[in-house]
C-alpha cells in the first residue's frame, strides 16, 4: 500500500501541474529532461538512438531505442491522451450581463455540465504572440459557474437539473462593466505582455481543487482530469523506470483532442506517431520491407480509463462483468471494435500482468448502452500494428472530479512495465 499511496500522491502533483494539454505535455518533457532524455526538433536532423522525446503542441512522443536495435526491431507503444472533457475560451471572450463580468466558452468534449457547477475554477492554456512566441498561462482560482438558487427553481429536486449549454454555462469572474476589462490582456499580463499582442489562443477551463486520498483506509482517490492523465502519468512513470536491456524499442505516445476525435495534427488520427517510428526506423537504416517486418512484430497498449460498476445504477453494467474500484486495472473489450483488444491482445495483457503479479478485471459494456471508444481502433488501423485496450476503473467518468482506487494507477504502472520489457 505504500507504494500505491507514494505513486497517487506523484499523479496529484503531475495532475496539479497539468490544467491543460499543452501544460501536461510540457510537464511531462520536464520529466524526460530530468531524467536524462533529450529533446529533439520535428525540423531539425535526428539521431534518434538512445532516449529522446519530441512535443508537438499538446501532445508528447518519448523513446528508448537499446543499443542492440536492428532495422527489424519492433516497437512496444504506451498510447494515451492529454486532454480532458471540459470547456474552451471562445473568440471574444469578455462578455456579461446585469454587472456580471463572464467569459464566452465554448463545451469541449462531452463533460458532465452539472459537475461544473459551483467550483473553484482556473484558464489554462497556451497565448500565441505576434511575434510568433508562445507562452504557457494559467491563472489560478479565477472563476466559476454559478448554480441557480433553489428558491428559484423549486421544481429541480423532483424534475431534475436542466442545463442549455449556451445559456447556463457563462462563467462569471466578477463584477464591473464589461467594457473595461479585458480577459485576454488579463492572460497575457500573467507572462508580462499585453493583450493586442495576442494574436491566438487555446485556453481552457480546469478545476482547481487538490488531488485527495480518502475514504475507509485511505482506499479513493479523488481528483479531475483522471481521464486520462492517469494513464498518461502512469505511462510516462513505467518508461522512466527502464534501462537499456530492452528487446525492443518503447515509445510513450501522449496524444492530445481524443476527447473531440482525435483528428488533428496532434490527435491519435494524425501522423504524429507515424512520423516518429518512421524516423526511428530511419536512424536504423530500415528498408521499407525492415519497417513493415518491424510492425508485424510490433504491440501497442492503448492506455485509457474504463467504467467501475456504479453501486447505484448497476443496471447500467454488464451483468456479470462489473469491476470494482482496487481490484486492478482493466482490459476492455467490444464486440464490434470500439476497443481493439481481440484474443491475442487479451493473451498478451494477461502475460503482462502475470509477469508483476498484478490483478486485472475484464471490461464490457451493457448492451443496452452504446459503448465509448479510444486511440486503440485508431492507432491499430492506422499503423496495422497490434493493439490492446487497457486502463484503470473510475468512478464519475467526465465529471470535474472523478474517482478511482489508490491501488489501481500503481498496479497499471507495473503491467506497462512489464508490456514495455517482456520477461
Amino acid at each position: 500500500m505504500t507504494e500505491a499511496l507514494a505513486h497517487v500522491r506523484d499523479l496529484a502533483s503531475f495532475v496539479a501541474a497539468s490544467p491543460s494539454s499543452f501544460h501536461a505535455a510540457a510537464e511531462a518533457a520536464r520529466r524526460l529532461s530530468a531524467a536524462g532524455f533529450t529533446e529533439l526538433d520535428e525540423s531539425s536532423q535526428w539521431e534518434p538512438a538512445g532516449r529522446h522525446f519530441v512535443v508537438r503542441d499538446g501532445a508528447i512522443v518519448a523513446w528508448i531505442q537499446p543499443p542492440r536495435a536492428t532495422a527489424v526491431t519492433p516497437f512496444r507503444v504506451l498510447g494515451a491522451h492529454t486532454d480532458s472533457p471540459g470547456f474552451k475560451l471562445k473568440p471574444k471572450p469578455t462578455t456579461g450581463s446585469h454587472g456580471w463580468l463572464q467569459a464566452g466558452v465554448e463545451v469541449y468534449g462531452s463533460p458532465l455540465l452539472n459537475s461544473w457547477l459551483d467550483r473553484e475554477l482556473e484558464f489554462a492554456g497556451r497565448l500565441v504572440f505576434s511575434d510568433g512566441s508562445t507562452e504557457l498561462v494559467r491563472t489560478g482560482p479565477f472563476l466559476r459557474f454559478p448554480q441557480l438558487a433553489i428558491h428559484l427553481d423549486r421544481g429541480v429536486g423532483d424534475e431534475g437539473l436542466k442545463l442549455s449549454r449556451q445559456h447556463h454555462m457563462k462563467p462569471v469572474f466578477g463584477v464591473g462593466d464589461v467594457a473595461d476589462v479585458d480577459l485576454l490582456g488579463h492572460l497575457a499580463a500573467l507572462v508580462e505582455r499585453k493583450g493586442e499582442e495576442v494574436d491566438g489562443y487555446d485556453v481552457v477551463v480546469a478545476d482547481t481543487a487538490a488531488p485527495v486520498v480518502f475514504g475507509y483506509g485511505d482506499a479513493l482517490f479523488a481528483s479531475g482530469r483522471l481521464d486520462n492523465l492517469s494513464s498518461v502519468h502512469s505511462g510516462l512513470t513505467a518508461l522512466l523506470r527502464l534501462g537499456d536491456d530492452l528487446n525492443d524499442i518503447a515509445v510513450f505516445a501522449a496524444f492530445d483532442h481524443e476527447e473531440v476525435g482525435s483528428a488533428t495534427r496532434s490527435g491519435a488520427s494524425g501522423p504524429l506517431l507515424a512520423d516518429v517510428l518512421s524516423r526511428i526506423s530511419a536512424g536504423l537504416g530500415a528498408s521499407d520491407s525492415d519497417r513493415m517486418r518491424a510492425i508485424a512484430e510490433s504491440w501497442c497498449l492503448s492506455a485509457d480509463a474504463g467504467h467501475a460498476v456504479h453501486p447505484n445504477y448497476s443496471d447500467r453494467h454488464d451483468p456479470v462483468n462489473k469491476p470494482l474500484l482496487n481490484h486492478g486495472p482493466l482490459v476492455k473489450i467490444n464486440a464490434n471494435q470500439r476497443y481493439a483488444t481481440d484474443a491475442t491482445g487479451a493473451a498478451e495483457w494477461a502475460r503482462a500482468c502475470r509477469q508483476v503479479s498484478v490483478n486485472y478485471q475484464e471490461f464490457v459494456s451493457s448492451n443496452d448502452l452504446p459503448c465509448g471508444s479510444t486511440i486503440g481502433p485508431l492507432t491499430a488501423t492506422r499503423l496495422g500494428i497490434r493493439t490492446i485496450d487497457a486502463g484503470i476503473a473510475l468512478l464519475s467518468m467526465h465529471s470535474a472530479r472523478e474517482l478511482c482506487g489508490v491501488q489501481d494507477p500503481a498496479a497499471f504502472c507495473a503491467a506497462i512495465e512489464a508490456f514495455f520489457a517482456p520477461a
